[in-house]
């Protein structure tokens, strides 16, 4: 893979310097890593201020970061900021063990392996990392990994990390989570923080999960029919368009998106959530620039985003949209070119499209390759990208 990297670039979460020295304040278009020309880069995740990457190595060093280290989220070093990329010593102990995914939080990173379990590290102040909580760990600067080896003797397939609580995915489609509970993100029915990986139930029960998504404290999850559940904040009416409930603590079928079709990808940002469907269409709904139009900032139904705002027209009417992921603000797709769109708050050039003005619709970002995910954090965003041809 490429790596393209574009926003801030102050906190090292970009991992770019120069002689120890930043090039500039941000980067509004994406620039390529040579990270990615030295490295098999085999995922990335965009943390809030740092930046956690999957590798495929012939040793036992696997996991590299940049960024904001306040928290030794990515290295065990009294540094609390890292400008260029660094390998995390996790402690995987077989140079044959791959990493699955990994996924970072505000401030914590959690790495699942195919052989050795998940990793967490960095914050637990309110037991994402999967342990009890101790608060000298902050004040002592304290590099504890946390590893997983299952959960109830399921495999971990997939973690997701929110702003400061921890999703599990495992291999019989059961959820767990930990961590920050306030807004029932962890979904265990109440809202006290959850310092056990504990198996989320509510309308979960009996179902197969293959996906679950949350940038910040709005949690969704998709099932294996292409229905979607979910619980956490709901503010801004992203899990109840009929009537104003401020959270829930406890997964619950999203029945109003049934009418939809299929659905194929979810994600969900601070404020609002998005869907795709497996025809292709993007929906929106929530707060914040949405991606219809500067005047169209709240909605409590599900909008659609036309197409052509993605690609399709006269020469291309077969382009649909692939994949889409979130940010805290912001928000991108890939359509079924692999060209990468993006909209929304444009803090610091996250958006890539060569300014810092927020995008009212999506448009399309310029890397001169095919892009196969986005990460989106608070203020950076990293690009896997294949090349063309």
């Amino acid at each position: 893979h490429k790596l393209y990297v574009c926003g801030l670039t102050e906190h090292g979460g970009l991992g770019l310097s120069v002689e120890n020295s930043i090039l500039r304040r941000y980067i509004a278009r994406p620039v390529q890593h040579r990270f990615a020309e030295e490295n098999c880069v085999t995922d990335v995740s965009c943390g809030f201020g740092f930046t956690a990457i999957a590798v495929s190595s012939n040793d036992t060093r696997k996991v590299y970061g940049c960024g904001i280290n306040t928290d030794r989220q990515i290295s065990e070093d009294q540094c609390d900021l890292i400008h260029s990329i660094q390998p995390i010593n996790i402690g995987i102990q077989n140079s044959e063990t791959n990493v699955v995914c990994l996924s970072a939080g505000r401030a914590h990173l959690a790495v699942v392996t195919d052989q050795e379990g998940v990793f967490l590290l960095g914050s637990n102040c309110y037991g994402q990392c999967g342990r009890a909580i101790n608060d000298e760990e902050k004040c002592n600067g304290a590099f504890i990994i946390n590893c997983i080896r299952d959960l109830d003797g399921a495999c971990v397939t997939h973690v997701y990390c929110g702003q400061d609580h921890t999703l599990f995915l495992t291999a019989n489609g059961g959820v767990y989570s930990c961590g920050w509970g306030v807004d029932g993100q962890t979904g265990q029915g109440h809202t006290q923080n959850v310092c056990i990986p504990t198996q989320v139930k509510g309308d979960l029960e009996g179902e197969t999960i293959i996906k679950l998504a949350g940038r910040s404290d709005t949690v969704l999850a998709l099932n294996s029919r292409g229905e979607v559940f979910g619980w956490g904040s709901s503010e801004y009416f992203q899990l109840s368009p009929a009537k104003e409930v401020q959270q829930l603590n406890s997964p619950c079928r999203l029945k109003h998106l049934s009418n939809l079709g299929k659905i194929v990808d979810i994600s969900a940002g601070g404020t609002s959530c998005m869907i795709l469907t497996e025809t292709g269409d993007v929906y929106i709904w929530g707060y914040g620039i949405l991606g219809a139009c500067p005047e169209i900032q709240k909605t409590h139904v599900p909008i659609l985003l036309p197409r052509t705002l993605f690609g399709c027209n006269q020469n291309a009417p077969g382009v649909t949209v692939a994949s889409i992921a979130s940010g805290l603000t912001y928000m991108t797709a890939i359509n079924s070119c692999s060209h990468m769109y993006s909209w929304g708050h444009n803090k610091h050039g996250c958006l890539g499209i060569g300014h810092i003005r927020d995008q009212y619709f999506p448009y399309k970002v310029a890397t001169g390759a095919l892009a196969v995910k986005t990460s989106c954090g608070l203020d950076h965003t990293m690009i896997l990208c294949k090349p063309m041809g």
